[in-house]
C-alpha cells in the first residue's frame, strides 16, 4: 500500500503531538474520582495481550460490576466479560469504562496481576479520561432505528462505534474508542477493513502501538443491538488520498486511515451488552462530572517543571469545561 506511516515522526507530522496539558491528564493509579466512575459504569471493554496480539471483549452488568480494591488494583469478574480467551499473569491488560448519558470514557491500563477466584485482577499503571468525541460522533446513547444486519461484514458497515485494541512491542495494551455515522466509521471490502481516523487528543497510543506491533483486535457495535462484530488482523496506517476521501463527513476528510489486513471477521451475540442494558437505563447520575475528574487528574499528575506547576495551579473546572465544549463544538471533524 502507498503512503504508509511507519515511524513516529511521520505519525506526528500527520496528526500532531500531544502537549503537556494533554499528557498531564494521565495518572499512575486509580484515585477516588476514577473509583467513583468505575462504580457508576455498567459497561466496559476489556483487552488483554498475548503472543498472537491483543484481544478485546465487552464487559457488562449492574453499575459497579468491576471493583477498585485499592489505588493500583482493578478487579473484573470473569462472568461479566464476553469470551476473551486465555489470560495469564504478566500480560498487558486494560479496560475502557462507559456510563450511560456521558460522552467521556475512563481508561485504565496495566498488567494482569493474577486470574483467581473467578476474577481478572489488573495492576493499574495508568488511568485517564478520554474525550467524548467518539461517542458524540457515533450518537452512541441513541439506539439505531433499524434492525442490525445478520452478516458480519454488513454489521461492520452499519456500525457507529468500535473499540480498537492495540499492543506495543512489550505487550502493553490500549483500547481506543472510535465513532462515526454508519458507513463512515469502518467498511469491509476485498478481505480488509478500513476505518477513518478523526481528530482526537493526540496522545496517539493506539497508532504508536500499531507502528511497533501491527496485530489488532476490533469490536464493532450498532447502538441498541445486543451483538458485536469481532475483527482481527494486521493494521497499517495510511494517508492514501483515495482511501481517506471515501470517509468524508461534514466536508472534512480524515488525515489518516487504518487498514486492517489479513482480516478475520465474525458476528456473535453479546451477553455483556444484554446485562448492561445501557440503552434502556436512565441517564447517568449528576454527580459524575468529567471536567471535574480531568481537573483532579491533572493536579495529581507527577510531572515536574515550571510549566507543570503553573498548570496545576491555574487549572479549574470552569476552564476545563469551556475547553471541552469548544473542542466538541469546533473539532469533531
Amino acid at each position: 500500500m502507498n503512503d504508509v506511516i511507519s515511524t513516529i515522526p511521520e505519525l506526528e507530522a500527520c496528526v500532531g503531538a500531544a502537549g503537556l496539558p494533554i499528557k498531564m491528564k494521565i495518572i499512575d493509579h486509580l484515585d477516588a474520582e476514577a473509583a467513583r466512575w468505575i462504580a457508576a459504569a455498567p459497561l466496559g471493554f476489556v483487552a488483554a495481550g498475548g503472543p498472537d496480539g491483543p484481544r478485546v471483549a465487552v464487559a457488562g452488568g449492574p453499575p459497579g460490576f468491576a471493583q477498585v480494591t485499592d489505588e493500583t488494583t482493578l478487579r473484573v469478574p470473569l462472568n461479566a466479560v464476553d469470551p476473551l480467551g486465555e489470560i495469564e499473569a504478566g500480560q498487558g491488560a486494560g479496560v475502557l469504562f462507559l456510563i450511560p448519558g456521558i460522552g467521556e470514557t475512563l481508561r485504565a491500563n496495566g498488567r494482569v496481576r493474577r486470574v483467581a477466584d473467578g476474577a481478572l485482577e489488573i495492576a493499574v499503571e495508568e488511568c485517564f479520561i478520554h474525550c467524548a468525541k467518539a461517542l458524540i460522533r457515533s450518537d452512541f446513547w441513541t439506539p439505531a432505528a433499524a434492525e442490525p444486519p445478520g452478516e458480519a461484514g454488513a454489521f461492520v458497515d452499519a456500525s457507529r462505534f468500535l473499540a480498537l485494541a492495540t499492543m506495543d512491542s512489550e505487550g502493553r495494551v490500549d483500547i481506543s474508542p472510535k465513532g462515526d455515522p454508519a458507513g463512515r466509521l469502518i467498511r469491509v471490502e476485498d478481505g480488509h477493513a478500513t476505518l477513518a481516523e478523526r481528530p482526537g487528543n493526540r496522545l496517539a497510543f493506539g497508532y504508536r502501538n500499531i507502528i511497533e506491533q501491527p496485530r489488532v483486535a476490533v469490536l464493532c457495535l450498532v447502538p441498541g443491538a445486543q451483538a458485536v462484530a469481532r475483527l482481527f488482523g494486521r493494521a497499517v496506517l495510511t494517508t492514501n488520498e483515495a482511501v481517506r476521501e471515501s470517509f468524508v463527513v461534514e466536508g472534512k476528510t480524515p488525515a489518516m486511515a487504518t487498514v486492517v489486513e489479513e482480516l478475520s471477521a465474525s458476528l456473535a451475540p453479546s451477553e455483556a451488552l444484554a446485562r448492561a442494558a445501557v440503552w434502556t437505563q436512565a441517564p447517568a447520575a449528576r454527580d459524575i462530572d468529567p471536567a471535574a475528574v480531568l481537573v483532579a487528574h491533572l493536579k495529581l499528575n507527577k510531572a515536574r517543571g515550571a510549566q507543570a506547576t503553573m498548570l496545576r495551579l491555574a487549572v479549574n473546572r470552569g476552564l476545563i469545561a469551556k475547553g471541552l465544549e469548544a473542542s466538541y463544538r469546533d473539532g469533531l471533524y
